[in-house]
């Protein structure tokens, strides 16, 4: 029968040469550690092995790897849920919501009350003004809006006062921010290249980006490189893919030169990357079905000022520093304990915008730097 008590006193009172050795080492060994030399050596090897590991044990890990609940606080425009699509802020502290589908944007004031909408109620009136279908948008600082209507297949410029001033032929808008000087920035899988830039006039400027091309099917592809933008006050755009299997986000300066990639392949997301790339290959594997990708990146939002990013891949919500660097992790819950997968995120000088479809729109608080 085993005994602890016995086996510990036996360790206690056992030859060092037993107690330094792995079992598999004594046997063999014993008859060289007789000498005072080797038991030295064997000594200072053990003393050795002991500081690396209790070096490693002691080593504090990345704030990041730790992942800490982050609960909203309470449910903003309780009458905006199933079709939600994004939330800006504007001038004046007003903020736009964009639900599908529905004819306009809606305009509330910092109380919360319904104050107008885009197209205007007389400007809806003009031929082609109604949204379709509207899928993205952005306010500028003058109150210019612009509106990826994909039922129409097309982005749609409107003056401060909601009337309809441009619209451009474009298939398949997804995504569209305000650039510097006059311009938009447009996202579509259709295009040759992720961003394409237009005039207030519609006019092509330039377009930059290169697409992934990670199958052999066209229509595999270009649900590829099917994204969206996000901007800062910088004239900084960013595009993050949504369904490539490796979460990236691009980081592009005012004139569309690429200035940060964030790509991230570490461990913790290979299985959902290899699920992608499998649901790739049953894709390729008979032309007559519609590919069904797997969802990645949920949404990216950036601070306007400081540039940081904040990613959402599912309810994981992680923070970035304007290099790129990873900075902490959240859980997205909401009051009653719900799970929080965010399709769009407003970063706030005090408070962060989380908002999904059906769930609505959430006030989070906006994490203070922890201390490690």
């Amino acid at each position: 029968m085993h005994c602890s008590k016995c086996s510990q006193a036996a360790t206690e009172t056992a030859p060092l040469e037993n107690i330094l050795l792995p079992p598999r080492a004594k046997f063999g060994t014993r008859a060289r550690l007789k000498s005072p030399l080797a038991l030295h050596l064997a000594l200072a090897l053990s003393v050795v092995a002991l500081v690396v590991l209790s070096s490693h044990s002691a080593r504090a890990q990345e704030p990041y790897q730790f992942e800490r609940d982050l609960v909203a606080k309470h449910r903003l425009y309780r009458e905006v849920g199933a079709g939600f699509r994004q939330i800006r802020r504007g001038p004046n502290g007003n903020y736009y919501i964009l639900t599908a589908p529905a004819p306009a944007v809606l305009i509330y004031d910092s109380s919360g009350k319904q104050t107008g909408q885009v197209p205007s109620v007389s400007g809806a009136a003009a031929k082609g003004a109604a949204l379709v279908y509207g899928e993205s948008f952005d306010v500028d600082h003058d109150g210019r809006m612009v509106v990826c209507d994909r039922g129409a297949n097309s982005v749609k410029i409107y003056s401060p006062a909601g009337a309809l001033t441009t619209s451009i032929s474009v298939s398949a808008p997804v995504s569209v921010v305000f650039l510097p000087g006059g311009e938009i920035a447009v996202a579509s899988p259709e295009s040759d290249h992720l961003v394409t830039a237009y005039d207030l006039t519609g006019k092509i400027v330039r377009d930059y980006g290169d697409r992934e091309e990670i199958a052999d099917r066209s229509d595999v592809n270009t649900q590829v490189n099917f994204g969206h933008l996000a901007a800062d006050d910088a004239g900084n755009n960013y595009f993050y893919f949504d369904y490539l299997p490796e979460p990236t986000v691009r980081k592009f300066d005012r004139v569309g030169y690429l200035s940060l990639e964030i790509s991230l392949k570490t461990l913790e997301f290979e299985p959902a990357a290899q699920a992608a790339r499998k649901a790739i290959v049953r894709s390729q594997s008979d032309d007559k079905t519609i590919p069904s990708l797997h969802r990645i990146i949920s949404a990216v939002g950036v601070d306007p000022q400081t540039q940081e990013l904040w990613i959402a891949i599912g309810t994981l919500l992680m923070q970035f520093d304007k290099d790129g660097q990873r900075l902490y992790s959240f859980r997205t819950y909401l009051p009653n304990g719900a799970r929080m997968d965010p399709s769009q995120i407003v970063v706030e000088p005090d408070r962060l915008l989380l908002g999904a479809d059906p769930q609505g729109i959430y006030e989070f608080p906006k994490p203070a730097k922890i201390p490690k």
